[in-house]
């Protein structure tokens, strides 16, 4: 059975070079010219992913992305972007992208992405992964943070903050690190996002006194349990 990738992007020319190569990989490729034909076409047809440029008319990919999380909060979304800024990129995981792409973009990126996206997603379905941080469950598939019968909803950024320092109890991540995996790059301007970040995960963990996020200066994050 073949993937199907919902295609939705406003340049006819880029579409059809890009649904050609990807029908070439073997997927199933329905594509759409803008976000209400995007939606349309994924209540009829649905789709195992769904790629889509974020400046379109009649409906913006955000817009789009907003109404197709209220039909599936788990089918993975790139979004295609010429906006660079952080606020633009952090904008599009809170809506519930699952990563993104600057234009202009290689076609081997695009494949790579998209079959990373896939085994993400199909691996999510059949297992969860979940840590054990003190008294809390975080689940990563869900992006949750469990207390008892509490549970707290993570935000994109959030929830890959707290993995990455989950996966390294004890051991010091380095901000940089951090901000690769969050963001894919290491910039200056995203520091101080970071911080506020681990402001807010304290505040979540704040329940269970053994655990603490401590900030090794100059270096990076170290979440700590205490027996």
């Amino acid at each position: 059975m073949h993937n199907k990738i919902l295609f939705v992007e406003d340049e006819e020319d880029l579409t059809l070079i890009v649904a050609d190569t990807l029908r070439g990989q073997g997927y199933e490729v329905i594509t759409a010219a803008d976000g209400i034909a995007g939606l349309e076409k994924f209540k009829t047809a649905g789709a195992d992913i769904i790629v889509a440029d974020v400046m379109m008319p009649q409906m913006d990919g955000f817009s789009m992305a907003k109404e197709i999380r209220k039909l599936s909060p788990s089918v993975p979304l790139l979004f295609l972007t010429a906006k660079s800024t952080i606020d633009d990129i952090e904008e599009g995981f809170e809506i519930g992208a699952n990563d993104y792409l600057k234009k202009p973009f290689e076609l081997r990126e695009l494949i790579v992405r998209i079959k990373a996206l896939l085994r993400r997603y199909n691996t999510s379905r059949s297992e969860d992964i979940r840590f054990s941080i003190g008294q809390y469950i975080f689940n990563t598939t869900t992006q949750t943070l469990s207390l008892g019968e509490r549970s707290i909803e993570l935000s994109h950024f959030e929830s890959k903050i707290l993995e990455q320092l989950a996966t390294n109890i004890g051991k010091t991540v380095d901000a940089s690190e951090l901000m690769i995996a969050v963001w894919q790059h290491d910039e200056p301007s995203n520091r101080n996002s970071l911080h506020g970040y681990i402001h807010k995960l304290r505040r979540m963990l704040c329940q269970d006194p053994s655990i603490s996020i401590i900030n090794q200066r100059g270096f990076g994050y170290m979440l700590t349990i205490s027996n």
